[in-house]
């Protein structure tokens, strides 16, 4: 089904190498790239487990947008294992103004069809998506679910303010 905004459809294969990802760990990271011709969003390039961090972001084009997302591997200050889900939109500043535009109206949509995102990271230029941007990123996603669990007695007001504080 196309999306309303943009015209976009999704390929079935974006969900179900999504899937692969996130349930049997069979990706490091996945691209997606708006296919205009066939007016949907399919699988640009996959990365095998194996591939570091490195190999993702040269996997990005320089000037042309991509969605993206990676299974990020981090230890915690209490030494255990874990993993988050980042989506990552890449919007650089080199990319034309039409192709920015077309891949931010269907943005949303293309999110809500991978069930399982933890993070998300809008980026325009290789500082954006840093290594180091990425664990700060992986910080505030903990620090919010944290929030939210510890905040269930506490009023409405002060949860939202947080969120628009934060």
């Amino acid at each position: 089904m196309a999306n309303a905004a943009s015209g976009m459809a999704v390929d079935n294969e974006c969900k179900i190498k999504f899937l692969e990802l996130k349930s049997k760990r069979t990706h490091r990271f996945i691209t997606f790239k708006i296919d205009e011709k066939l007016q949907q969003i399919t699988v640009d390039k996959i990365g095998n487990p194996g591939q570091t961090y490195d190999d993702f972001t040269a996997s990005l084009p320089e000037k042309e947008c991509r969605y993206a997302v990676y299974d990020f591997d981090f230890v915690t200050e209490e030494n255990c294992q874990k993993s988050k889900i980042f989506f990552i939109a890449w919007s650089p500043d080199t990319s034309r103004v039409r192709n920015k535009m077309l891949y931010a109206s269907s943005k949303d949509r293309f999110r809500r069809e991978l069930d399982g995102i933890q993070c998300e990271v809008q980026a325009t230029d290789a500082s954006e998506i840093g290594i180091d941007n990425i664990r700060e990123s992986t910080l505030d996603c903990i620090c919010f679910v944290v929030c939210i669990i510890g905040c269930v007695d506490l009023n409405y007001d002060f949860l939202l303010g947080y969120l628009i504080n934060s």
